[in-house]
């Protein structure tokens, strides 16, 4: 059998890429919150505000998610505790 006569599969890795970025609009953030969407919500709303956001328009969502950090930041700093104290 000749190369010529061998048949190779067609590469569908375009196929696979158009189907990924069909399914996951944004910029990658999006992709984050879909990957961790077996993962309940922890009771603080935090996924569910995030999903809420990444469907508002980009200036809206960056705004929002500023907000966000800053809550999750603020939460963090208030739980720092001295070692030793």
């Amino acid at each position: 059998m000749s190369d010529s006569d061998k048949q190779v599969p067609p590469d569908d890795s375009d196929a696979r890429d158009a189907e990924a970025t069909e399914s996951v609009p944004g910029d990658g953030v999006h992709d984050s919150v879909d990957a961790d969407s077996s993962v309940p919500d922890s009771g603080d709303g935090l996924l569910s505000r995030l999903r809420v956001i990444e469907d508002q328009p980009l200036e809206s969502r960056a705004a929002a998610l500023t907000q966000i950090h800053d809550e999750l930041r603020a939460r963090l700093e208030s739980s720092d505790s001295p070692h030793g104290a």
